[in-house]
């Protein structure tokens, strides 16, 4: 498949090019600053001009958005919306339909009602991310002609990554995925694995999903 991939430097991002690169898929990395690999096309692109990014996308069989402006940007929120409706608007125009998008973890259930970012543990310094992340979810929501999926990560990721590539995950919809210990952990290599099960057998259509193991 020829996909694009958004992001593709980024912690996230960065997992599901090797992923996809070693699964054999023809890839289209499109970055700010691009790096210059063997594993894929790079293509430097400034996701906020809407016309060059649809260009770019053009042709493809589908495009997976992993694009984060940084949790440390004071300016995250704001970028993240503006970022991801413009990655959204770029992907209608290029007329490929198959969009997946990575968000965050914070608009997951965790009780009825009660989204995790809104519980008073979640952590501070990822709320102005994860409240974007969760706002760009309730947009996405609306668009009725790309077919388009919302993959919301575990709440451990980082912790996750000890594990790193097992290939094994448990799927879900609104609410976390617990293990047996009642904890939501998935590495980012897994992650990955999630995504490019996604994109070569589509199985979520205009929902968001989770992953857990």
């Amino acid at each position: 498949m020829k996909i694009a991939l958004i992001g593709a430097t980024g912690f996230v991002g960065s997992a599901i090019l090797n992923e996809l690169a070693d699964r054999k898929h023809e890839i289209t990395a499109i970055a700010r600053t691009p790096k210059d690999t063997a594993n894929a096309t790079w293509v430097a692109a400034d996701i906020f001009n809407v016309d060059a990014l649809t260009e770019i996308l053009k042709g493809h069989d589908a495009v997976v958005n992993a694009y984060n402006p940084g949790w440390t940007n004071p300016n995250i929120y704001d970028d993240f919306l503006a970022g991801s409706k413009a990655i959204q608007e770029a992907v209608k125009k290029s007329g490929v339909k198959r969009f997946i998008t990575i968000g965050g973890a914070g608009s997951l259930f965790v009780a009825p009602d009660l989204q995790a970012v809104d519980t008073p543990d979640f952590p501070k310094e990822i709320y102005p991310g994860a409240n974007a992340a969760r706002h760009y979810l309730n947009i996405i929501k609306e668009e009725k002609d790309l077919d388009w999926a919302f993959f919301s990560p575990a709440f451990e990721m980082h912790a996750g990554t000890k594990t790193g590539r097992t290939g094994k995950y448990r799927l879900g919809l609104e609410n976390p995925v617990f293990n047996e210990e009642q904890r939501s952990i998935l590495s980012v290599e897994d992650l990955a694995v999630v995504i490019a099960d996604e994109v070569e057998t589509p199985k979520h259509h205009q929902v968001r999903f989770t992953a857990g193991y």
